[in-house]
């Protein structure tokens, strides 16, 4: 059965950047890996993108 669950993952960063939200945008664009187990077989993952702060805003 093919289904779809969202997981929530907690990041600790240490970073330079003076605006947290350049960071964010930064991990963003980054790979992640979330392996299959023995009973899941892992299709595809995907960082779903945060809507921050810009200038703008």
């Amino acid at each position: 059965m093919d289904d779809m669950i969202f997981l929530l993952v907690k990041v600790s960063i240490k970073t330079t950047h003076p605006i947290i939200h350049d960071a964010i945008a930064e991990l963003q664009n980054s790979d992640i890996k979330i392996t299959s187990t023995e009973n899941v077989q892992v299709l595809r993952t995907e960082i779903i993108p945060l809507n921050t702060r810009t200038s703008k805003n």
